[in-house]
């Protein structure tokens, strides 16, 4: 049997131990694998009469290949955020301009899901490891629902796919984050400001609760619950002229907005309808100064929370989750997602992620009255609270 694997959406730490572990498992069972370069856009710009397009898309993964990866951080095979069931005109390959044989159009959006069943059965691919978040799974079961046999892995640092108490990129982002709060209390208190940190999180404010949590921030602004600035001032005042060091601090999610405004947004949409996050915490930072007179730090940690190695947690559930799909794959269960539930390895129906991101608890984990985190009860919950 020869299979494919393939990144996509944004990289993770935990990545490349996946790839080895489901390549090692594939490789001792006897069978090929071929990793697909770019995600999905490896397969949308495999040009099937272009003799260069073998080498330059995929890579043949032999036990050599993999053998140090999971040493790093990133995806080696590369990632991209295509969605070749969505394409702009601009975005089409030239190759496939020319002609509607495989591609169809409504309006400005062109499918050219037709084109990736082609590319696959050219490349005699009788099953497919997607890893990624819910944009890439999303395609995934898309395809899953053409007939392809496939197999997902859920990662995303936001920790937000359904279906899976666990995404591959959490923990290590949370690190990351707790540990540049931390660095940066020496500056807040120095100078006597107030500090602002911005974490990723489009549409789940986890990274910032539970950073905020574990980094026992003064208060925590997330994506689900829209904030009054007001108020928010109001807060974060209080907390700098009660702290002995004359200093405070609040996380705040990219995603989040204030009361009767909309997320902060800019350039063009994705291929998944998105467009880039930022600077919603540099905002809360002026009005912070204009509002109280306070001095203020702003700090954007962004792509350093999906830096470098992966910790240990990210290494041990990364090389698990690929373990898993291979066996899933070699047992013939398709149309499968791996992942974590009350602490088991698991798999679930690749549709559950169908529903979209998953959000925050807001009852269970976040008082929306003060801005701050708040666990009514750890019995029962899942090691990082949802």
């Amino acid at each position: 049997m020869r299979i494919g694997i393939l990144t996509g959406g944004g990289d993770v730490p935990g990545l490349n131990p996946a790839i080895k572990s489901a390549v090692e498992r594939m490789l001792e069972a006897g069978h090929e694998v071929v990793g697909i370069r770019r995600g999905w856009a490896g397969l949308l710009n495999y040009d099937l009469d272009e003799e260069g397009s073998r080498q330059k898309w995929t890579l043949p993964l032999d036990m050599q290949t993999v053998r140090t990866i999971d040493r790093t951080g990133g995806t080696f095979l590369h990632t991209s955020r295509t969605n070749p069931g969505n394409l702009k005109p601009k975005d089409v390959p030239a190759f496939l301009r020319s002609g509607t044989t495989f591609g169809t159009g409504l309006l400005d959006r062109y499918d050219f899901t037709p084109h990736v069943l082609s590319v696959l059965k050219a490349l005699g691919l009788e099953g497919l490891i997607a890893i990624g978040g819910d944009d890439t799974l999303s395609y995934a079961l898309r395809l899953h629902n053409e007939g392809l046999p496939i197999v997902a892995i859920p990662k995303t640092m936001d920790n937000d796919v359904r279906g899976t108490d666990y995404c591959i990129g959490f923990s290590t982002a949370i690190t990351r984050s707790v540990e540049f709060i931390h660095n940066l209390r020496t500056c807040a208190g120095s100078h006597e400001r107030v500090a602002v940190v911005e974490l990723f999180g489009r549409n789940s404010g986890e990274t910032s609760l539970v950073a905020s949590y574990l980094a026992d921030t003064d208060r925590c602004l997330i994506s689900e619950v829209p904030f009054d600035i007001y108020r928010v001032c109001d807060f974060l005042k209080r907390d700098k002229d009660k702290s002995p060091s004359n200093y405070c601090m609040v996380t705040i999610s990219e995603g989040a907005r204030q009361q009767g405004a909309g997320t902060l947004e800019r350039g063009e949409e994705d291929a998944y309808g998105h467009r880039k996050l930022g600077g919603i915490g540099d905002y809360v930072a002026e009005m912070v100064k204009k509002l109280t007179g306070e001095n203020t730090i702003y700090q954007n940690v962004a792509y350093l929370m999906r830096s470098g190695a992966p910790d240990v947690v990210d290494l041990m559930v990364g090389r698990n989750y690929g373990t898993l799909a291979a066996d899933l794959i070699l047992s013939g269960k398709f149309g499968r997602m791996v992942g974590l539930s009350k602490g088991a390895y698991t798999h679930v129906p690749l549709t559950e992620v169908g529903g979209g991101s998953r959000p925050v608890d807001v009852e269970e984990l976040y008082d929306a009255q003060n801005y701050r985190p708040r666990v009514k009860a750890v019995d029962r919950k899942p090691m990082f609270l949802y």
